[in-house]
């Protein structure tokens, strides 16, 4: 693969600049209840050295009744610098599954306004396959300020989504499961309807990644986004069950330069529950 230290990088690259006086590295595991996993504490037994843990659960918007959605500037501005990240850093991203949540903090940093953000290619899993370095100790932290301007073009909600379903302007692309997208399979979360929104697209984020949890090159992804009926010369509006493999999608499309695309914050936890809005079911 080519690193692109603004989108994703190999374990290769990290181990050959974990020293970096500016780079920051973030564990931002998180895992669906039925996993059984508890991330902070995966966290505490062993992480890549220098390693902070960015808990999406707390660095959210606990506002809102919906699940980790994107918190107010000053909450994500005190948070990061509480684990000494600001500016002037480049910043890694990895998560204990491979590659699930990690582009989710990726996408949080870019909708922040930060450039230099990349996700780790194969995660965890892939570091500790190839005998990388592993400690438990928490790191020393400094503080450091961050500067933050908000990209709000990269982010939607219900009202935006649900015009764009109606005007057929955007293409929005679902990153659930199949069975999920056609109403096939229940919902995780409970009250929500199943199904789709109406005229969507779906590309389960699984199928834009190999078998190692690596992100397929950009040329293969351009071919799963094609055969699943996905106009590439659109803006994009990504989705999935709550905001978080909808990511996985942007940082794909990132990938293959369609930079138009943004993430619909709210996803099917939002729109599954929300009365007024129609859901189709059956295939795309």
């Amino acid at each position: 693969m080519i690193d692109d230290p603004k989108t994703l990088v190999s374990t290769a690259w990290l181990a050959q600049h974990l020293k970096d006086p500016d780079l920051r590295v973030l564990d931002a595991s998180w895992y669906l209840p039925e996993a059984g996993r508890d991330p902070k504490e995966e966290y505490d037994a062993g992480h890549i050295p220098g390693a902070r843990f960015f808990d999406i659960e707390d660095i959210c918007d606990n506002r809102s009744d919906l699940p980790h959605m994107a918190p107010p500037v000053e909450k994500f501005m005190s948070r990061l610098r509480a684990l000494g990240v600001g500016d002037g850093h480049q910043v890694v991203i990895y998560d204990g599954a491979g590659l699930l949540s990690a582009a989710r903090v990726w996408w949080l940093f870019r909708l922040m306004g930060q450039a230099n953000v990349a996700v780790l290619d194969g995660g965890f899993p892939k570091w500790q396959s190839e005998g990388h370095a592993v400690e438990d100790m928490p790191p020393i932290i400094r503080d450091r300020h961050m500067t933050v301007r908000m990209q709000n073009q990269l982010v939607r909600d219900v009202t935006q989504v649900s015009s764009a379903s109606k005007l057929v302007d955007h293409v929005i692309v679902d990153a659930r499961a199949a069975t999920r997208f056609r109403g096939d399979a229940p919902e995780p979360r409970e009250g929500l309807r199943a199904g789709h929104i109406p005229g969507s697209r779906n590309v389960p984020y699984t199928s834009l990644l190999n078998e190692d949890k690596t992100m397929k090159d950009p040329d293969a992804c351009r071919a799963v986004f094609e055969a699943a009926g996905v106009d590439l010369s659109k803006p994009i509006i990504t989705s999935c069950g709550s905001g978080v493999t909808a990511a996985i999608l942007a940082l794909a499309l990132e990938r293959l330069g369609h930079n138009q695309w943004s993430l619909y914050d709210g996803s099917w936890a939002e729109w599954g529950m929300f009365p007024t809005v129609p859901v189709a079911t059956g295939d795309a």
